[in-house]
């Protein structure tokens, strides 16, 4: 089944994609978009094009499992996906994506401009990895 992640963001909203067997997620792009009907909008695009089965939303949790102050406004992004679609949208907690995103990342040299245009794209992709990774151990 292909699986699309979003991690959602004030400024940048990064989306990734798994391939039909669940196997791998990749880094898809990052949508620079404020209003949040636009944003979905723009989402569900790209579910359409990546042909996505499902939709995986990043939820923002504290490190003792309580939801995080971001937690309401990515519970709403999800209902306005679920509302413009037809397939499955479900919440992973996202706790310390894009830390592990920007450690990739200085592992692999990419800093300045690069790194903030591909960070939500990379944290997506962790959030999917790990989604997916659950799912065949269960």
């Amino acid at each position: 089944m292909i699986i699309l992640s979003v991690d959602y963001g004030d400024k940048r909203t990064g989306i990734a994609v798994c391939d039909k067997f669940e196997m791998l997620a990749s880094p898809v792009c990052v949508i620079t978009e404020w209003n949040i009907d636009t944003l979905a909008n723009k989402i569900i695009e790209v579910v359409k094009e990546k042909r996505a089965e499902e939709i995986v939303v990043g939820l923002p949790k504290n490190m003792d499992g309580s939801e995080g102050f971001r937690a309401d406004a990515c519970k709403e992004l999800g209902e306005k996906l679920k509302n413009l679609t037809e397939i499955p949208v479900n919440f992973w907690d996202e706790r310390l994506t894009t830390v592990s995103a920007h450690k990739i990342l200085s592992e692999n040299n990419v800093r300045g401009k690069k790194r903030k245009a591909v960070v939500d794209a990379v944290a997506a992709d962790i959030i999917l990895q790990d989604y997916i990774d659950f799912r065949k151990n269960r």
